[in-house]
């Protein structure tokens, strides 16, 4: 069986709930919203790294708030390294974006989960989106 992607998981459960009447088996329609249920519950956690000649502010997901909602804190002058563990829960993404009113910064920000970089954004990318990702909990 094929594992879906976190994005991929409330889109089948919706799917399986709608066609309910049209064919999906009660059996798949618990199954999908298993499987939703879990994601949604399980917690993970990531280390935000933040870098650069100036660094005026991070702000940053901390956990707090809903996957559709979540929370953002900012911190004010964190220093040229910065970094920060928090623990999300299910599919709520993963975000980091550093801020500097110095356009020669250099900053770098990163998103680590379990030692590996999951994503990574430098220069130009960084100031202006920063880093965010999906969640990457399966």
């Amino acid at each position: 069986m094929r594992k879906s992607s976190p994005a991929t998981l409330p889109a089948l459960a919706l799917a399986c709930l709608a066609l309910a009447a049209a064919g999906c088996s009660t059996a798949t329609t618990e199954k999908a919203v298993e499987q939703v249920d879990k994601v949604v519950d399980e917690t993970y956690e990531v280390t935000y790294e933040v870098t650069g000649k100036t660094v005026d502010s991070v702000s940053f997901h901390d956990g707090g708030g809903t996957a559709i909602a979540p929370n953002l804190v900012t911190a004010e002058q964190p220093g040229t390294a910065w970094s920060k563990t928090v623990t999300l829960r299910g599919i709520m993404p993963p975000a980091v974006s550093p801020s500097s009113v110095d356009n020669s910064a250099d900053l770098t920000c990163k998103v680590i989960y379990k030692g590996k970089v999951i994503k990574e954004a430098k220069g130009e990318a960084a100031m202006a989106g920063g880093c965010v990702t999906v969640s990457p909990i399966p």
